[in-house]
């Protein structure tokens, strides 16, 4: 069943454990690309150093004052994009990002997208943010997407055990990486 739109309308810190095990659902053309989210990170709008909001309102940023609920997706280092899912109501500009993803479905499309080959094709596919991004095809054009919509959506799962989950700072940022606002499922 997929997620409704309640779930994103709470607190970044709130949502960040509770996405963890829920499948994320690219439907592109005839295939059907899904995996279970297995690392995310939170981050809390204008008060939080870290977070793409905290100087207020931009284009890039825009999607992130929305209500929760959206893919907002961004270009870093001028090759990568990243995606994150917005929460809370409109204006908080809180948002989750996706840091890894352990692909259930269309993985020869995800080996293609990610121009991977060789013996290795089927490790390390979504294991980073913007290895996620590649595998299920996600660039500029999705950034703003409607969670709640048919192309890209999250399905509930069993929610992860507290205790199987590992809570640590967040990593390859320079401001607000103290924090433990990183969350992985353990193993």
């Amino acid at each position: 069943m997929k997620i409704q739109r309640d779930f994103y309308l709470r607190s970044a810190l709130v949502v960040a454990p509770e996405v963890l095990g829920k499948i994320f659902v690219h439907r592109t053309g005839a295939v059907t690309l899904a995996g279970r989210i297995t690392e995310v990170e939170a981050y809390l709008g204008e008060n939080d150093p870290a977070s793409h909001a905290y100087r207020g309102r931009t284009d890039r940023n825009a999607v992130m004052f929305d209500e929760g609920g959206r893919l907002y997706v961004y270009f870093t280092y001028g090759m990568h994009y990243c995606a994150n899912i917005v929460t809370g109501p409109a204006h908080r500009a809180e948002a989750v990002l996706i840091r890894a993803v352990e692909p259930l479905q269309g993985m020869e499309t995800m080996i293609v997208n990610r121009s991977l080959g060789g013996k290795n094709a089927r490790t390390h596919i979504a294991d980073g943010p913007a290895k996620f991004c590649q595998a299920f095809g996600i660039g500029r054009g999705e950034n703003g997407i409607d969670l709640c919509g048919e192309m890209i959506f999250l399905e509930d799962a069993p929610s992860v055990e507290p205790d199987a989950i590992v809570r640590t700072p967040r990593i390859g940022i320079s401001n607000g990486k103290e924090v433990p606002w990183r969350f992985v499922i353990e193993n």
